[in-house]
């Protein structure tokens, strides 16, 4: 994806408060002894990620637009260094499993949505 850094920077002013509040919403209401709401953060940037690339492969979404959309406002969305965080903190709390849990889910299924995305979006040419 290529496009100005303003257009990054702008995205980032929707995505970074958009993953606070969503986290905080979600965290609120299922509660912080497991981290749901960066779960859902990742989750659904992961699925709008493959949405936007599946649109950008097929050609009906331009580079500045990607750019904006997918560096800009989903790249500060998600969360790769909270969700690592987060399984230190549930290990550190002897909770392994459920740190082992935590990745293991959101890797597996950001990868799936993400795939199913894409490919409902026209990605794979289908």
């Amino acid at each position: 994806m290529s496009g100005p850094w303003w257009a990054v920077a702008l995205g980032a002013l929707v995505g970074a408060p958009s993953r606070y509040l969503l986290d905080r919403a979600v965290s609120a209401r299922l509660g912080r002894s497991w981290p749901w709401g960066t779960l859902a953060v990742n989750l659904l940037g992961s699925a709008a990620a493959g949405l936007l690339a599946g649109l950008a492969a097929s050609g009906r979404v331009g580079a500045g637009i990607a750019t904006l959309l997918g560096v800009g406002v989903l790249g500060s969305f998600t969360t790769a260094s909270a969700l690592a965080v987060e399984a230190v903190a549930l290990d550190r709390d002897g909770r392994r499993r459920g740190a082992v849990g935590y990745v293991a889910l959101s890797v597996g299924l950001g990868v799936l949505l993400a795939g199913a995305a894409f490919h409902c979006s026209g990605g794979t040419g289908s």
